[in-house]
């Protein structure tokens, strides 16, 4: 048996052969590095986080921007409707032709119920509907979250001429009556 000095005068034959057999080599010049992967552009992600819960408070109506309490009228005009007809629509004293009644739904349906309510009346031609949306009592914070999500559809819609709350008898600040453009 050889001991471990032998073993190691063998393997240094080895390479000295080897090293013989292969002959004088020269070196490889030095391959570039492979390019690194470029780094992701860095990202405000609370600021993404914040503007995502803005938008999203915006459309269900909440936040800073949506005050509208519960008792509180519901009104606007284009400035093309002369302030007699928002006087005469906030009297009742035109008929309603339509209703929608948006009460025990959530603020993302109830935009999308009146969105295609407003478009499907403005097409049958009607001249006023009125849209029930509660006086927001069962709403789970202060404000009544459809009546601010109604406010804030029916101001953005070029086809919405002038709403106002309704009379009384018609159902008060729980109501608003909508006068549309004629197709």
């Amino acid at each position: 048996m050889a001991g471990p000095g032998k073993e190691r005068d063998g393997d240094d034959d080895d390479a000295a052969l080897f090293r013989a057999a292969v002959g004088p080599v020269r070196a490889l010049p030095d391959a570039p590095a492979p390019p690194e992967r470029p780094r992701p552009r860095p990202r405000a992600r609370m600021a993404e986080r914040d503007e995502a819960q803005a938008r999203e408070d915006f459309r269900l109506g909440r936040g800073e921007g949506f005050s509208i309490e519960r008792g509180d009228v519901l009104s606007h005009r284009r400035d093309q409707v002369p302030p007699r007809t928002l006087k005469r629509l906030s009297l009742g004293m035109y008929a309603a032709q339509d209703e929608l009644d948006l009460h025990h739904v959530d603020a993302a349906t109830a935009e999308s119920l009146l969105r295609r309510f407003l478009a499907e009346a403005r097409d049958a031609g009607f001249g006023c509907v009125r849209v029930v949306h509660g006086k927001g009592l069962n709403s789970s914070d202060s404000l009544p979250v459809l009546k601010n999500v109604v406010d804030r559809v029916l101001r953005q819609r070029a086809d919405v001429l002038a709403f106002h709350s309704a009379p009384a008898a018609q159902g008060g600040t729980g109501a608003v009556l909508v006068l549309l453009a004629r197709r």
